[in-house]
């Protein structure tokens, strides 16, 4: 598997490879993009699990999709779109389901911290995060995909489906919150926040690959 993971296919050859039966070289597509797919479904979902969970269904939606996959669009932007949807859609599952007991979604909550987080060397990392975890969740994907992620203004636009314009002020909108919590002190520190860890990794991949691979 190793030997797999050093190859230098392009995205669409992977895809060609899979839809021409070699399946399992799908797991290259999910270890080359799983930590922009994390971190769009965690900006959405405050979650762990459930993050995870919408991960593999978000995956397993492009494998089972994957011939009406056309370049019009890069593959990544393809499946961030299906992995964003996925997440939304289980965080308006999420607010019908919710009690009312003052923790409804719009009040700020602070998560706590776990074991992985708990982990990092600088204690700033966990501040941001649970920072950008209190904004809004419009302002709150915006700023992952952009800052975090460092996608461009029109990639984020056409992952989200709005318009370049109310990317950037959405954007805008969201540093400004965030400088109310000392952003300013701590937007270094911006790409290493909502970290993606191996163990994460290994069992979004063998999850998804246990679905779509035969039996013996």
């Amino acid at each position: 598997m190793t030997l797999l993971l050093r190859e230098p296919w392009t995205d669409e050859q992977v895809i060609a490879r899979v839809l021409g039966g070699d399946v399992p070289v799908f797991e290259l597509l999910m270890r080359r993009h799983n930590e922009r797919i994390y971190r769009s479904v965690r900006s959405i979902l405050k979650d762990e699990a459930e993050a995870e969970d919408a991960m593999q269904a978000a995956y397993l939606h492009a494998y089972a999709n994957l011939r009406e996959f056309a370049a019009r669009s890069s593959f990544i932007t393809w499946l961030t779109r299906i992995a964003i949807h996925e997440a939304l859609a289980r965080h308006k599952r999420q607010i019908r389901v919710a009690p009312d007991d003052g923790t409804a979604a719009g009040n700020i909550r602070m998560p706590g911290r776990n074991p992985e987080e708990e982990t990092l060397d600088k204690e700033h990392r966990a501040i941001l995060t649970r920072a950008i975890d209190e904004l809004p969740e419009h302002y709150r994907t915006v700023f992952v995909l952009r800052q975090v992620q460092e996608l461009s203004v029109e990639e984020t636009a056409q992952c989200l489906g709005i318009k370049e314009d109310t990317v950037k002020t959405r954007l805008h909108r969201a540093r400004a919150l965030l400088r109310r919590t000392l952003l300013e002190q701590l937007e270094p520190a911006a790409g290493e926040a909502m970290p993606f860890h191996a163990p994460r990794c290994d069992r979004v991949v063998a999850a998804v690959l246990m679905a779509i691979l035969p039996r013996p």
